[in-house]
């Protein structure tokens, strides 16, 4: 039994049939809930307010065949995108996108190869995610640091301490206290902030 997908999918398709075909191999492949944006203006406007981890589009759209979409969406969020272009045409799209990170499979669409290019899609969002995590950490531990710096220099400045006294001083705060450097820091600049 496959297991449920925790990606939030928009497919991007003009026709009703299109829809239909994609929504039942979505479904099949345990890709609940289906976003549907007609248009390539509608997606542009459904991704503004929201985030989608994978999006499929169905060429040709009528406003836009679909390259330039998922060109926009490329540069300017992480969603997986997976384009479905006629056989005849699929390279010429994939060599146009790919570089972009964007698979492209041949249409009719075979739904093993369909099924793969999702799987891919979503190992490519776990990773993301994961990278997004760790980039979190990493930007949370620079501010703490830049707070810490800031008391230290707060109390260079207003005890006449050197830094590896303010340094020292921070730290001996925080373990007689049993709390963090950030803590001791923001106590610190608080007062001298206010004084």
């Amino acid at each position: 039994m496959t297991e449920k997908s925790h990606h939030s999918v928009l497919l991007v398709s003009s026709g009703d049939k299109g829809i239909a075909a994609i929504t039942r191999l979505l479904e099949s492949n345990s890709f609940l809930p289906v976003a549907t944006a007609r248009t390539s203006g509608e997606a542009r406007r459904i991704l503004c307010s929201e985030h989608f981890d994978i999006v499929i589009i169905n060429t040709p759209l009528s406003d836009d065949f679909g390259i330039e979409l998922a060109l926009h969406i490329a540069e300017s969020s992480c969603s997986g995108i997976l384009m479905i272009a006629k056989a005849d045409i699929s390279e010429a799209v994939a060599y146009k996108t790919e570089d972009m990170g964007v698979i492209t499979v041949a249409k009719p669409i075979d739904a093993t190869m369909f099924h793969h290019g999702l799987k891919i899609l979503s190992a490519m969002q776990n990773k993301f995610a994961l990278l997004e995590q760790e980039n979190k950490k990493l930007k949370l531990k620079l501010d703490e640091l830049k707070i810490v710096q800031r008391a230290k220099n707060m109390l260079m400045e207003n005890l006449d301490m050197t830094e590896s006294e303010a340094h020292r001083f921070i730290e001996k705060q925080a373990m007689d206290m049993r709390t963090t450097k950030y803590e001791v820091a923001n106590s610190v600049i608080k007062t001298y902030t206010n004084s």
